[in-house]
């Protein structure tokens, strides 16, 4: 039986990851020490479980109340979350925006993007020869509305929580990421197909390496 299926609801492609392990083979203390920035990787496609993980990691749902991998100030889960693939087993070149409630890829904009990323990201290589990139995304007003300007500090701790909630994962599935923070706003946006109300903060290329 295949890990899992893809389907059309309506004009909107889904695809259901396989579900997320909860026990790795690396400790939290192990994958602490060996995090490091990398920003050279192989032409090596990733699989579709190790795109689970990862998404799960960033922005998964950990209990039946909604409660999701990284902290949220009011629990109001401000971020949104795009995959840019262009090399996964079983999945479609394309950007696809993670729904964390149900584990699942919503496909946005169909074919390879890495290019255009990589053009947006200030002409950095590495982030078009990574097989894959996370694009984290704030939706300021689902904190601001309650916490007011200091909201958008809210914000970027959480970006922050959710980005290194990555970076020890790829650890633990002995893949590589870096932090990329230098790119045009505007140019991620019209790469990944992003909302009007979605502002880039973290790019992150993913791969072996």
């Amino acid at each position: 039986m295949k890990q899992f299926v893809s389907a059309l609801a309506g004009s909107i492609a889904l695809t259901v990851l396989p579900a997320p392990r909860f026990d790795g083979d690396l400790s939290v203390e192990r994958a602490l020490r060996g995090r490091r920035s990398v920003r050279e990787y192989t032409d090596s496609a990733l699989t579709l479980a190790e795109v689970s993980q990862l998404l799960w990691a960033a922005q998964g749902v950990t209990n039946r109340s909604g409660f999701r991998t990284a902290p949220s100030a009011g629990a109001l889960y401000p971020l949104e979350v795009y995959l840019v693939a262009g090399k996964v087993v079983g999945l479609r070149p394309g950007v696809h925006r993670y729904v964390p409630r149900t584990h699942t890829l919503e496909l946005v904009v169909e074919g390879d993007r890495r290019e255009a990323l990589s053009v947006a990201a200030l002409e950095q290589t590495f982030v078009r020869d990574a097989p894959v990139a996370l694009v984290f995304c704030a939706v300021y007003h689902r904190t601001t509305a309650k916490y007011g300007e200091r909201g958008i500090r809210y914000v970027h701790m959480e970006a922050g929580h959710a980005a290194q909630n990555v970076y020890l994962q790829a650890e633990s599935l002995h893949l590589a990421t870096a932090v990329v923070g230098a790119f045009r706003d505007e140019q991620v946006k019209r790469a990944i197909g992003a909302t009007t109300d979605e502002s880039p903060l973290y790019v992150m290329p993913i791969g072996r390496p």
